[in-house]
């Protein structure tokens, strides 16, 4: 760590050392990053998009398989046990009838 901060310094020296004759250097504005920064995010958007219709035809794919429907279970005994029957009827509110 101390070895990179000595690097460093001396680099910076080295710089400074340099450039006594030559004018400052050049400043960079935050103006000058606008065209790296567009590009950029012209990039994520176009990969957004690539994403979105991506999981959108996985999606469409995936729903429209079928899926399999099972048999319906034997009918055990001890399921529906009524011991009175419903104010609306023998089956249930939300039963299917099976009359």
């Amino acid at each position: 760590m101390a070895s990179a901060m000595i690097k460093s310094s001396f680099r910076s020296a080295l710089r400074v050392g340099a450039s006594r004759g030559t004018p400052a250097f050049k400043r960079t504005f935050a103006s000058s990053a606008h065209h790296d920064e567009a590009r950029e995010a012209a990039k994520w958007e176009k990969i957004t998009y690539v994403g979105i219709i991506t999981c959108t035809v996985l999606a469409i794919v995936n729903l429209s398989k079928g899926h399999p429907h099972h048999e319906e279970p034997p009918p055990y005994p001890y399921l529906h046990i009524r011991n009175k029957e419903f104010p609306w009827g023998s089956d249930g509110l939300f039963e299917k009838k099976h009359h």
